[in-house]
């Protein structure tokens, strides 16, 4: 053998960081609109808050619909094409968000430019009718970047299981998951400079452009294994040492027997998942959506202000940082003291549930300084991912093989449509009580103020109401018997 079949390609590697950039532009991309919304969309479209929770509310049902066939369909096209389709869909989705100006002068009549329509006087027919048709043209291209973003997630992961062996796939994978808290750093750095200096059209053009530049490299990067002319024998070899387990594996899960989806909802242990992803995930998304928004009204820090970008590049710096230990806690509560697997996991979610409480002093103390609720926020945000992480491992405990995919999709419905409500709900709750001013009063806060600790205080006590109705519907370990 020479010494250049001795050697290991390393070529698996270079692939996981182009899954680390996919990741990171799809997070960046979904972020722009609530990074330029306040100061930049709100005003020139004449906005209220309700338009803005309309329409981050249909995105997570969006997103959630899309993402219970985005696994069907990457496995339909295969991964390279799959891949390329996904990241085209939402790059153009994203990019073409930088028209819905343009297009909402076509639409409404006697306002012909952009100037003219951010002129309109605030409250007149003609600005309900620009905020109606800029609403429904921004929802328009809001769904096609969830249709596109739904695959990045199922051909990532089909990615890693092509290149690299059992061993290294939880390593790889938390690689290019990684690209999510990069991005939501990145984000407040980058994306409210761009729209400042160039506008914010050329924020979505440029951010969502990224998505086209990296179609580029997986065209050319991407084959798979066997086809690469950049692996090796030795590296296809390493890549492969799993093929005789798992195709055993693959036979044991043939004969293994499905649940058909109706049956699904005849167990306590998917109501339990329902529960736990319904009452929380929209908790997650409000963070994401609304938090901007939080800072400029609440603390005077928008994202135009190195000021403000810092409380959001703090705020996920804490997230990012705390959320690791999350999938710690239930291994040392099984190696440690002994706990059942099912145990251990359902305590460490009790401890996380009580990390989102820190979003009940974030309004009383942003008087004090801005800096609490970035780390109050982010320290729930933190408790949100790690009670997540073991959220979705309670499915492998409880169900068979055959059966994670259905319960996956179905809980991601139910936190699609308890993200909707939510986003919808402060939305609404937000404008009404801007609109009330001083005769609405929560707590000893008034209108808005008031309108933002109720949403607070719902999303710190969400993860205690979730973790006692899946303790109350599955009080211990009872695997599902088909």
């Amino acid at each position: 053998m020479s010494t250049q079949k001795k050697l290991m390609t390393n070529w698996r590697w270079w692939l996981c960081s182009l899954l680390f950039v996919a990741t990171t532009v799809n997070y960046l991309d979904r972020q722009v609109l609530s990074l330029t919304y306040e100061d930049f969309i709100k005003p020139e479209f004449h906005w209220t808050d309700n338009d803005y929770g309309t329409i981050t509310s249909l995105f997570s049902i969006f997103y959630a619909i899309a993402c219970l066939f985005a696994g069907k369909f990457v496995d339909w096209m295969g991964t390279k094409k799959g891949y390329l389709i996904s990241i085209g869909v939402w790059s153009f989705g994203a990019v073409l968000h930088a028209a819905c100006g343009i297009a909402t002068t076509w639409f409404v009549s006697g306002v012909d430019s952009v100037s003219a329509m951010k002129a309109v006087q605030a409250g007149s027919n003609v600005a309900l009718a620009v905020s109606t048709t800029s609403v429904y043209l921004f929802l328009l291209c809001r769904g096609i970047l969830a249709l596109g973003e739904a695959g990045n997630f199922p051909a990532a992961i089909k990615t890693t299981a092509e290149y690299f062996p059992k061993k290294d796939r939880a390593f790889a994978t938390s690689i290019f998951n990684a690209g999510a808290s990069v991005g939501a750093l990145v984000a407040p750095l980058l994306i409210p400079p761009l729209a400042t200096h160039l506008g914010w059209e050329w924020a979505f053009i440029i951010i969502g452009g990224l998505g086209f530049i990296w179609m580029f490299f997986w065209q050319f990067m991407y084959d798979k294994p066997e086809q690469s002319k950049h692996v090796n024998e030795a590296e296809l070899e390493y890549i492969h040492q799993d093929d005789a387990e798992e195709a055993a594996a693959k036979a044991a899960a043939a004969q293994e027997k499905s649940i058909p989806l109706g049956k699904c909802f005849g167990y306590k242990q998917t109501w339990a998942f329902i529960a736990g992803k319904f009452f929380t995930d929209g908790v997650w998304w409000f963070f994401l959506f609304w938090a901007p928004s939080y800072f400029k009204n609440e603390c005077g820090a928008p994202v135009t202000t190195g000021f403000g970008q810092a409380l959001i590049f703090t705020l996920y710096a804490i997230v990012t940082v705390v959320s690791i230990f999350g999938g710690y806690l239930p291994k040392l509560f099984v190696e440690k003291k002994g706990m059942h697997p099912y145990a251990g996991r359902m305590l460490a979610m009790l401890l996380f549930a009580f990390f989102p409480l820190a979003a009940l002093f974030a309004q009383p103390l942003s008087g004090m300084s801005p800096w609490w609720p970035a780390i109050l926020i982010g320290i729930a945000g933190a408790g949100h991912q790690a009670w997540s992480a073991n959220l979705f491992s309670t499915i492998g405990d409880m169900f068979p093989k055959g059966a994670i995919a259905s319960i996956t999709g179905i809980g991601a419905m139910a936190g699609g449509i308890g993200s909707m409500i939510i986003q919808k709900s402060a939305g609404w709750l937000f404008t009404w009580s801007e609109g009330q001013g001083a005769a609405f009063t929560f707590l000893g806060f008034e209108g808005k103020s008031a309108g933002y600790f109720i949403v607070f205080c719902f999303c710190g006590i969400a993860y205690l109401i979730a973790w006692s109705i899946m303790k109350s519907l599955v009080p211990k370990y009872k695997p599902v018997e088909v």
